[in-house]
Formats: C-alpha cells, structure tokens, sequence
C-alpha cells in the first residue's frame, strides 16, 4: 500500500465528513430527541452503512448496483422518501413544541431507543447512492493502477471510521450544550432547522444527476 496516497485520502476523507449532510442532521436529530445515547447509536448505523457499502465496493458488488439503473434509481428514491419522512418528522415536532428533558429517566438507555437510532442512521447512508457513487469513482483514483481488493477495503473502512469518530464527537458537544438544548425555542428552532435540512438533501437527492 502506498501510505502518501493514503495519507493524502486520508485528509481528503475528513474534509469530506466535516461537510455537513443527511448524516449530520440524523444524528443531530436523534440526539436532540433522546439525548446522548440513541445520537452515538445513529452514529453507528452511518458507520455501519458505510462500511458496508465499502465492503460491497471492494467485492465488486457496488459497480453491479450502480450499472443496474432500475437498481440504482430505487436506492435513490427509498433515499428520497426517507430523508422526507425524517424530516417531516421533525417539524412536526418543531411546531408542536412538546419535549420532555433531554436523556430523562429509564429511556434514556432504552435498547429500542438504541435500535431506532442505529436504524436511522443506517438507512439514512445506505439509501444515498451518492456514498456508493464516491467508493466506486473518487476513492479509486487515490490507488495506483491494479491495487488489490484488500487495499480498497482499508481504505473504505478507514473512511467509515473517520466518519463515526466525527459523528461521536459531535454527540458529545450536544451533550454539554444539553441545558442551553434543553430550552423550549432552541429546541424548536433546531427541529426546523434540522427537519427543512433534511428536506432539502431530499430535495436535491431527487434532483441530481448522478
């Protein structure tokens, strides 16, 4: 493995997971709504999808998604209906305004809560095609002409962990900034905020080329 071209995807991986998308508005959404516990699990389920997707990438199977276009136009468009439902859901919450205190009592710690998360997170990243799109056009051109499958996978499974590592940590932010979060009007403005971003990713899903 060449570790310049590594370390340079590398860089150009954690750029790419600071910009913020559907992943950081679920997982902000999920934190908000059942405090610290079920945000790191939707951070998990955005791992875990990536990880997947760049195991199918270095196995070959992503290219087979993506050249079956009625295959790859379903993925889309579950994305699509998804990130609306999600963010539908959230400003309904914004303009009911009915919130308990964050990470209250048993639930907090709720295996259910914990599997809504990862849920979310999960199938929020593995109905976005354009994850599958960068393991199968931008990743490759960091890897020197006939590199290994195995090469491939490091570094996909290098970018899934860089994007929880960034997901975890900003869980944790939310979590110290819980009592000023805890207010009824940021708590408002922040399910709007959240739910018309999840809205417009959905929107510019259905609009892409891709």
């Amino acid at each position: 493995m060449d570790w310049s071209s590594y370390a340079s995807f590398l860089l150009f991986a954690v750029v790419l997971v600071l910009v913020p998308g559907p992943d950081f508005a679920v997982v902000t959404r999920n934190t908000l709504a059942a405090g610290r516990w079920r945000g790191a699990w939707s951070a998990a389920g955005v791992a875990s999808s990536n990880a997947v997707q760049g195991t199918a990438a270095a196995a070959g199977l992503g290219a087979l998604v993506v050249r079956a276009q009625p295959v790859f136009e379903a993925l889309r468009w579950a994305g699509v209906c998804y990130l609306a439902y999600l963010g539908i859901q959230a400003l309904r919450s914004a303009v009911r305004g009915e919130y308990p205190p964050l990470e209250s009592g048993p639930a907090a710690h709720d295996p259910g809560a914990a599997l809504a998360g990862w849920r979310q997170g999960f199938l929020s990243n593995i109905t976005n095609p354009k994850v599958l799109v960068f393991y199968l056009a931008v990743l490759p051109q960091f890897l020197a002409p006939g590199t290994g499958a195995s090469v491939l996978l490091v570094f996909a499974l290098s970018h899934a962990l860089l994007s929880l590592l960034y997901l975890l940590t900003l869980t944790a932010f939310l979590y110290r900034m819980r009592r000023f979060l805890a207010q009824r009007r940021v708590r408002r403005g922040l399910d709007a905020a959240t739910g018309a971003a999840l809205l417009g990713f959905g929107a510019r899903l259905a609009t892409e080329r891709l």
